[in-house]
């Protein structure tokens, strides 16, 4: 009798290995535009002993551990449970989105942009479509990602790219923030100020079983997550923190680990790469320096337009020691472009998810505001530096 062999699954089922690897595609183009950047000045600068250097190992430590104790957080629906307690303290339709936009402006200080999407995005739709009113949901979204763009700005872990900057330059942490102050009360004061536009309607929203958060696992994990911003603050070695949060999320959740975005920590290597072989090639050396030296606010914000604001940190920082203009640009960058900030993406992707059929009209009403929320702190950040 003739045994039958096995196919492979991705020759037997071609297809969906097709729409895994577009799904894997989309979820990570910016990975993959960051590898293909990385290849292609690889064949221009190949690869020898100054490739090591680089590599910023604090910064994709120090994510790391940010990222991951983060996650094990909201596995406990931490977060989840704060948010739904401060939105039930309101009353009205402008209260209540006041009290979203604030925490997710709130959480991007502490557990970076990306993260502070992922997390109170859904609390946002859950909100909206419990007390029918989900024709806010786009102004809503929008309002959210722009606080979670520029919430961040503050502090050296809120964005990644100011997570970079900080190491990069050895920013002192109370230089760092008073550089930021200025423009993120500006911020504060215009994101409030266009969520006050909206109707006071009352709201009722139904009330959700009684949820409770395991004690002990909540103190540990806002431990680590203590932890976590004292390898920032550089009071610590950072490969100790890497021990040690690794350690107890191998022994206390797992999943946790293995929900990190790791595709972020690539793009930062991939972008790594691609940035020091840049910086190797005279002709782009010149011309980067060159327009850095003329206005590095305005070349930052415009450049983060078009390669998004890691990326644009990551090269840019290479051409020029002006990081206060620098560090400013690729905060303020974060807004305006779909592409200029990759949580522009996260928020693009759940709207989209929700609300099929009206991207186009979240597109211009994400870009009017983006826009204009830029325009504004370039200008006011122009007289700071």
């Amino acid at each position: 009798m003739i045994q039958q062999r096995t196919l492979p699954r991705f020759v037997a089922h071609p297809q969906d290995t097709l729409r895994k690897i577009g799904a894997f595609g989309k979820r990570n183009a910016v990975l993959l535009i960051a590898a293909a950047c990385a290849a292609v000045t690889a064949v221009i600068v190949p690869p020898d002993a100054a490739y090591l250097s680089y590599f910023d190992f604090k910064t994709l430590t120090c994510l790391f551990c940010t990222l991951a104790v983060v996650c094990a957080l909201k596995n406990i629906r931490f977060f989840t449970v704060l948010s739904r307690k401060i939105v039930q303290c309101t009353g009205s339709l402008r209260m209540a989105v006041l009290a979203l936009v604030w925490v997710t402006f709130i959480g991007s200080m502490l557990i970076s942009n990306d993260m502070a999407l992922l997390t109170f995005l859904p609390l946002g739709y859950f909100v909206l479509t419990f007390t029918h009113m989900q024709k806010y949901m786009a102004f809503v979204f929008i309002m959210q990602n722009i606080a979670a763009n520029l919430g961040g700005m503050l502090t050296p872990f809120g964005n990644p790219q100011n997570l970079y900057l900080y190491s990069f330059f050895n920013i002192p942490t109370g230089e760092f923030m008073g550089i930021m102050l200025i423009p993120f009360l500006a911020a504060i004061a215009l994101i409030t100020l266009c969520c006050l536009c909206l109707p006071g309607t009352k709201l009722e929203m139904p009330e959700e079983g009684s949820e409770r958060l395991p004690a002990g696992r909540t103190v540990i994990y806002l431990v680590l997550f203590a932890l976590a911003l004292v390898v920032v603050f550089r009071v610590i070695p950072y490969w100790i923190g890497l021990i040690i949060i690794t350690a107890a999320l191998l022994f206390m959740d797992r999943r946790a680990l293995g929900q990190v975005d790791y595709g972020l920590l690539g793009t930062f290597f991939c972008f790594f790469i691609f940035a020091g072989n840049m910086a190797r090639i005279p002709a782009v050396s010149n011309l980067m320096s060159g327009l850095l030296e003329k206005n590095t606010l305005v070349f930052s914000v415009l450049s983060c337009q078009f390669i998004s604001n890691v990326p644009s940190a990551i090269l840019l920082s290479q051409f020029t020691t002006d990081y206060p203009a620098l560090l400013l640009g690729v905060n303020i960058g974060g807004a305006g472009t779909l592409i200029a900030s990759l949580a522009s993406l996260i928020t693009f992707r759940e709207y989209c998810a929700h609300n099929p059929g009206k991207a186009g009209s979240y597109l211009a009403k994400f870009t009017a505001l983006n826009f204009g929320f830029a325009g504004v702190l370039t200008l006011l950040a122009s007289f700071l530096v």
